[in-house]
C-alpha cells in the first residue's frame, strides 16, 4: 500500500475540506491508481493546503462542482419523484400521473434538483436536461412485497447508470434499525465507493425504521439515524422532521456540518402547515427540503414550490410565502 499525506484545498465558500486516499491496486500488475475521497466539513492544516494545493484530484473537483449545482447558496429545494415505486401510482393525482407534467411545473418554479429513479430520469430527460440538477436514486422497494420484507431496499440501478444519465448526485436509503440494516449498509458502501471515485456526491435517505423503533419521528431516534448517516460518509442527509424547531436543531448538532435536508413526508392539512415546518427546519440549521407529496398532491404545484423556495433561499416567512399558492 502506497501512503500519502493528508492534503487540503480551502476556498471562501467551503473553508474546511480534506481528502484522504481510498485505495491503490498494485497487486494485479496494473498501473497503480490512487483514488481520493472528497470529505467536506473537516478542519485541516493550512500548511498541508499550501504544500498540496496544486494536487487537487479530479474527483474532488467533480464532487465540488456537482454539489454547487444542488446547493445553490448552501441550501436546496429538491423535488422527490420516487413515489411511483415506493407507494404506487395512487400517490399521484390524475393530472400529475405523467411525470413530465410535474417536472415541467417544478422547473418553471425554479426547483434546484429533482430526485428520480433511473427509469423515470431516462424517460423524462427531454424535460429536465440542462434545466435543473439530477439526483438519481439507486435503491427502492414496493409495498407489494410481504410486509416483513418492506424494511429492505433493493438495487434499482447502479452508479454507472447515474453517470450515463448525467447525474449530479446519487441517493440511497438506509433503514437504520431494520433487520436488514446490514444488507442496506453493504449496498450503501458499494454505491458510495464508486461514486467517490467518479466525484458524485452521495445523498443518504437516513430513515430509522424497525421492530424496536416505536416512534420513528422521536428526536433521539432521528438524531441517531442522522449521526449514523454522517459516520457512514453521507455528503447530504435526508431525514424526518421531528416536529419542532428545537428538536430538529438537536438533529443538526450531531451531523458535524453535513447538510441536512428535511423529508417532506405525507401531505400536511394545509400549505401553511407545511411551510411552517420548512421555516422551523431552516431556523434549526437545516439546509433545505426534499419534498414530494406536499407539492405534487397540491393542485398548484408551481405555487407550492415557489413558496418553499421563498422560505429556503430568501428567508421569507411562511405567512408571506403562502401567498404564492393559489387556493
Amino acid at each position: 500500500m502506497i501512503k500519502f499525506n493528508l492534503f487540503a484545498h480551502l476556498d471562501e465558500q467551503h473553508p474546511q475540506v480534506s481528502r484522504v486516499p481510498l485505495t491503490t491496486d498494485a497487486s494485479h500488475k496494473r498501473r497503480e491508481k490512487v483514488y481520493f475521497k472528497a470529505i467536506s466539513y473537516t478542519r485541516v492544516n493550512t500548511m498541508e493546503k499550501h504544500a498540496f494545493s496544486t494536487m487537487t484530484p479530479y474527483n474532488f473537483v467533480g464532487k465540488y462542482v456537482r454539489l454547487s449545482r444542488i446547493l445553490r447558496d448552501d441550501r436546496a429545494v429538491i423535488l422527490a419523484l420516487d413515489h411511483g415505486v415506493e407507494h404506487g401510482p395512487r400517490d399521484f393525482p390524475i393530472e400529475h400521473i405523467d411525470p413530465h407534467v410535474i417536472i415541467r411545473k417544478a422547473i418553471r418554479a425554479g426547483v434546484n434538483a429533482i430526485m428520480m429513479l433511473p427509469g423515470i430520469a431516462r424517460l423524462t430527460y427531454d424535460v429536465w436536461a440542462g434545466k435543473t440538477a439530477l439526483v438519481v436514486k439507486l435503491t427502492s422497494k414496493t409495498n407489494l412485497r410481504p410486509e416483513e420484507q418492506r424494511l429492505l431496499q433493493s438495487d434499482f440501478g447502479y452508479v454507472d447508470d447515474a453517470i450515463a444519465l448525467g447525474a449530479d448526485a446519487v441517493a440511497a436509503t438506509v433503514y437504520w434499525g431494520s433487520p436488514y440494516e446490514d444488507a442496506m449498509l453493504s449496498r450503501w458502501f458499494s454505491i458510495k465507493h464508486m461514486a467517490d471515485i467518479y466525484g458524485l456526491p452521495c445523498l443518504q435517505l437516513a430513515y430509522p425504521r424497525g421492530p424496536a423503533i416505536k416512534d420513528r419521528y422521536d428526536v433521539e431516534v432521528v438524531r441517531y439515524g442522522a449521526r449514523a448517516a454522517t459516520e457512514s460518509g453521507a455528503d447530504l442527509i435526508k431525514t424526518y422532521y421531528t416536529g419542532t424547531r428545537e428538536t430538529f436543531a438537536e438533529v443538526i448538532k450531531v451531523t458535524s456540518g453535513v447538510p441536512v435536508l428535511m423529508s417532506g413526508g405525507p401531505r400536511r392539512v394545509t400549505p401553511l402547515d407545511f411551510l411552517r415546518d420548512v421555516e422551523n427546519v431552516m431556523e434549526a440549521g437545516g439546509r433545505g427540503v426534499v419534498v414530494g407529496r406536499n407539492v405534487f398532491q397540491h393542485h398548484d404545484v408551481e405555487g407550492m414550490i415557489r413558496a418553499v423556495i421563498a422560505i429556503v433561499h430568501k428567508d421569507v416567512g411562511p405567512e408571506e410565502a403562502v401567498k404564492y399558492v393559489k387556493d
